[in-house]
């Protein structure tokens, strides 16, 4: 969207165009004479990685404001879980046997894209780390619907290309994890996790912290798939060791499907405010 505001000062744009065509003498031609802004060996420099880090903070934040999205639905899940059409093709057979996540994945961003369309696309939209498996679920489903859906990727060695369904305007990219992380929680109205790997465990488990700890806002938090969970995390041990309170296992559900998923969040009371836990 065009900002039409207006400003006394030069247009920033202008200068470094100009900048651009000055005569090529030894001072013009020196690093020291380039834009501030308009240098890249400057801007990454070490020095300047808080200046890095506000950029990213500052541009999803400055773009979804501009795009009037006010809340998220956030899917986390494993890129590695395939279509089910595409199942033969899996690295495992467990992954082949995960790969109905796929469509459930897909089936809950449907439902959750025709609440977001009756908001004028201002709730519940869906965002996905926006790359492969049940990213691409989950941005599929919203195209389904016509919706808009938002893919936050980051430059990784391998499966950081944004999939073919993240609405374009809203596709992004990433160098900071933190950032990243910040911005998935940031407007979130629910979180849903999918069976995944370790990307998928590091969401989960710092989000639940931010729950636990009182530094975010209770929210639906559903997990996909009772017997993966249950089988790669020992709940109860955490429990029976004292290392999380009992109450801790509350803060989230294990579905099965997108309609379990989807009525939990329809029918969600946050209860009382948590207390942060001190020294956190």
């Amino acid at each position: 969207m065009k900002d039409d505001r207006r400003s006394a000062f030069r247009d920033a744009h202008l200068d470094r165009d100009t900048a651009a065509h000055v005569p090529q003498t030894p001072q013009t031609q020196s690093p020291s004479y380039r834009l501030a802004f308009a240098d890249d060996d400057f801007l990454f420099r070490d020095e300047l990685r808080p200046v890095r880090l506000q950029l990213e903070l500052l541009k999803f934040q400055m773009l979804l404001d501009e795009h009037q999205i006010d809340s998220t639905v956030v899917l986390f899940g494993g890129a590695r879980i395939p279509d089910p059409v595409n199942k033969d093709k899996a690295r495992t057979q467990t992954l082949a046997e995960l790969s109905h996540f796929y469509d459930e994945a897909r089936e809950f961003s449907r439902l959750m894209t025709r609440k977001s369309k009756a908001s004028g696309n201002r709730d519940f939209v869906i965002v996905t780390g926006g790359g492969p498996g049940v990213m691409e679920a989950g941005n599929r489903g919203a195209q389904d619907e016509d919706g808009v859906s938002i893919g936050l990727n980051i430059v990784l060695p391998h499966e950081q290309a944004p999939n073919e369904y993240v609405t374009p305007d809203l596709a992004f990219n990433f160098h900071y994890f933190a950032i990243r992380k910040m911005h998935f929680l940031m407007r979130a109205r629910a979180i849903c996790v999918f069976p995944g790997g370790f990307g998928t465990l590091d969401e989960l488990f710092e989000s639940l912290t931010l729950i636990q700890t009182g530094r975010m806002a209770r929210v639906p938090f559903v997990l996909f798939g009772r017997d993966f969970w249950e089988r790669i995390v020992n709940w109860d041990a955490l429990r029976d060791a004292g290392t999380i309170s009992p109450e801790d296992l509350d803060l989230f559900r294990f579905v099965e499907t997108a309609a379990e998923a989807a009525e939990i969040i329809e029918n969600w009371d946050p209860g009382p405010a948590r207390e942060a836990i001190p020294g956190r």
